[in-house]
Formats: structure tokens, sequence, C-alpha cells
């Protein structure tokens, strides 16, 4: 039995790698906001610790004798208003400060840390591997994307100064109880409900929450140390993957699509109220991350980690379940 601390384990994805890691007997140490909300994670080998991870400190005393730690912790939003982006920094980029640091001062062995494939940014369709570099000075196109890219950083500068990190770096992910818009989307078209597509034309690679947990854990386990591993699935467009939910569910993709164009629209006037009905309170964020690609090959993780994600359908299966 290992001792793993995770931070972010009350997430989407954080839960899902605090259950794969009990499931195999390790002793997981899962660093929380509230205990309270995240008494479903709860079992023989989790151990729930109240922390905001904002004291290096404390995180120091919490990682005394791990013999890995898991930083999933961040925030995940696009379309955001200005006044939300302080927090969104703080939760991204100080707060991987902090953790990558209390690990380095406990002596943390072995360190993974969940970054993405958005920080490549728009690789204009073609699918990139871990080398790929993109150029800030071409800015960024969401807060989520500069947060996340500055972290990725951070991680980077923690490897150079000799901790032992390995960066695990997921696409978009979904599953049971994905509530982002893509995880509603699919749903609903699942169910037969998605009156309309809108912004479908962004493409990412999709992976199942529990195949992307298993590549997280890979990585602590069998990464080589200052190594960046993409643990993502399929390419697809959110169309095309709207429209396999809904033939898997028994219905047919919605015939109304949004243009794009009507949305650019109406953005500025989204944007000035802060988000009209239905639409994020940042319109310029959102069509410019619309408008993109995030694709990157997960042939590394494949060959170094034994990483196999399930295909989109079959995975759509698993979280939906199978149409009667």
């Amino acid at each position: 039995m290992s001792r793993i601390v995770v931070t972010g384990g009350g997430g989407f994805i954080g839960g899902s790698v605090v259950r794969h890691l009990a499931d195999r007997g390790d002793h997981v140490v899962a660093l929380v906001r509230d205990p309270k909300r995240a008494a479903h994670l709860a079992g023989p080998n989790v151990e729930l610790v109240a922390s905001d991870l904002s004291d290096t400190a404390a995180l120091t005393k919490q990682l005394a004798g791990a013999d890995g730690l898991i930083h999933g912790a961040g925030s995940y939003k696009v379309g955001i208003k200005a006044a939300e982006r302080p927090a969104m920094w703080e939760a991204n980029v100080r707060t991987t400060e902090r953790v990558l640091a209390a690990a380095a001062a406990a002596g943390t062995p072995r360190i993974a840390y969940v970054s993405t494939v958005g920080i490549f940014g728009d690789t204009h369709g073609r699918e990139v591997d871990e080398s790929y570099r993109r150029d800030p000075a071409e800015g960024f196109l969401s807060t989520y994307d500069e947060t996340k890219f500055r972290a990725h950083e951070v991680a980077e500068a923690a490897i150079a100064a000799g901790t032992p990190v390995v960066i695990a770096q997921p696409g978009q992910v979904y599953g049971p109880g994905d509530h982002t818009l893509v995880g509603e989307v699919l749903a609903e078209a699942y169910r037969g409900t998605l009156r309309y597509i809108a912004l479908g034309e962004v493409r990412f690679e999709m992976a199942h929450v529990d195949d992307t947990a298993a590549g997280i854990i890979a990585a602590l386990d069998r990464g080589r140390i200052g190594e960046a591993y993409v643990v993502a699935g399929e390419p697809s467009t959110l169309t095309a993957a709207t429209a396999l939910a809904a033939r898997l569910g028994g219905h047919r993709p919605p015939r109304l699509t949004i243009p794009t164009g009507l949305l650019r629209l109406i953005a500025p006037l989204s944007d000035r109220v802060g988000g009209l009905p239905g639409l994020p309170a940042n319109m310029h964020e959102t069509l410019a991350v619309s408008a993109a690609s995030y694709l990157a090959s997960h042939d590394k993780a494949a060959r170094e980690l034994g990483f196999a994600p399930r295909s989109l359908e079959q995975g759509i299966v698993d979280t939906f379940g199978v149409h009667s």
C-alpha cells in the first residue's frame, strides 16, 4: 500500500483518480475544501482532509511521508467575466506554485501534475505531440487557456529545479457526473432533448473520465521524471460527438444549428450585460475557443504507460447506458 496525496479529489477527474487509487489498495489522502461535500469519496482507503491549498507550510506537513502526489486541483471554465479572472489565476497558477513548492520541501518522491492539451493552444487541425510549443506572444484564447499555460510553465520550472514531476495532459473529458457544457450537450443528445447545436466546429480529443484517471495514475507510477504525457482520446468535433450520442440513444440529432456568425453578432450585447439567457458571460472567449482545434496524440503515453482509452462510441455507451 502506498500513501498518495491527491488535490482536486472532489472534482470530476479527481474523483475518478481517488476511486481508482483506493480500489487498487492505496491509502489516499484527498485534500478537499469541504470534507462534508466530498463525503461521496469516503471509503476504507480514503482519508478526507480539509485544505484550501492556500498555505505552503500546511501543505508541506500534509505531504510528509507521502509516496506520491497527484495535483489535479484547479478551475475549468470558459467564458468567464473579467471579475472572475483573478480567482482563476489563483486557482490554477498560484495554487500550483504552492503545491509543488510544498512537495519539494516535503521530499515527495513522485509527483504527477495534471495539465491539459489546451496549453498547446489552437493546433489549427494538426495533431501535435508533447514536443509542440506554441508562441505565447500570439496571445491566448481564454483566461483558462492562459492560466493553465502559466501553471504548466510552473511545473516545468519545478522540473528544472530538480523536483520529481511528471506531467499528464488530458484532453476533453466526459463521463458519468460530467456537468460541463460538453457533458450536458452529450446527455441531452442521448436523451433526445437537445433542441439545437451551437459552436459545433470545435475539435478536441475526447476521453472517458475513467480512462483519463488511469492515464494520470500511470504517469505517476511509470512516467519518466521530467516528461509530459498526453492522456487524451479520440478526435472529434462537438457536432460529430453529439450526432453519435443521439444515434446511440435511439434519436436523431437536432436539425437546428445556430450559425456561429449569428452568435458573433449578438456577442457584444451579451458581453455588455454579463451574459444573455443560455449564453456564457463572456461570448468573446467562447467564440474564440469554439473555432479552435485542440488536437494532440497520445502515442507516447500508449508506448510508455500502456494508455489505451476506449473509443468515443464505447465511452458514450458506458456513460449513458445501452438504448433498448
